[in-house]
């Protein structure tokens, strides 16, 4: 993919610049985004709690780690994401935690500050998020995006969307299946990401 986003790159930042954002918008009643809804805000302080939960108990897997020691350097990882989504609340801290281990530079942009990043990386022709995009040190895309959620997820959510499930409905499923799974998911398809992606460089 002959595809240059280095200016998304050099406007993004980091996950503790990330998360200072979303506290300070919260402090003032405000998310990410211009929806700030009761309920928008309601969705982001849920997922405030679910990441400073995962940032202090997610647990990487050995297996995973392992399997990554070799990756070559020189990968960067560009994200996707909002504070009010509640799949980046799941996925994030986990990915941020598994960069950090291996020495992978990663930033984080909103998806809705410009949607000419997230329209170039749709989901099924939506702007599904969190989106992870790999990028060589000249800021090349490197290959497929990963995200918004685990295949086995996706799949579970695109069949309650089919069955017409309400909203909430949903989300308690989604958020269910991630308290079960404990990240593993989401760690072992990064790494085989991860590889796939650094084939390229």
């Amino acid at each position: 993919m002959n595809q240059n986003i280095n200016n998304h790159w050099d406007a993004g930042m980091t996950w503790q610049a990330y998360r200072d954002q979303i506290d300070e918008l919260l402090l003032q009643g405000k998310t990410t985004g211009a929806d700030n809804s009761a309920a928008m805000l309601d969705y982001a302080k849920l997922n405030q709690a679910r990441m400073r939960r995962l940032e202090g108990h997610a647990q990487l897997l050995p297996e995973v780690t392992a399997d990554l020691q070799n990756l070559p350097k020189g990968l960067k990882i560009l994200v996707i994401a909002e504070g009010w989504c509640g799949d980046a609340a799941q996925v994030c801290p986990p990915a941020m935690l598994l960069f950090q281990h291996l020495g992978i530079e990663h930033r984080y942009v909103l998806r809705d500050h410009d949607t000419t990043l997230i329209d170039q990386f749709l989901t099924n022709g939506g702007r599904s998020i969190p989106v992870f995009i790999a990028l060589d040190s000249e800021g090349n895309v490197l290959g497929e995006k990963w995200g918004p959620r685990p295949a086995a997820l996706q799949e579970l959510r695109s069949s309650w969307v089919a069955a017409g499930l309400p909203f909430e409905q949903q989300a308690e499923l989604l958020h269910g299946w991630y308290a079960k799974d404990k990240t593993a998911a989401v760690q072992q398809e990064l790494a085989q990401w991860l590889k796939l992606m650094a084939a390229n460089l």
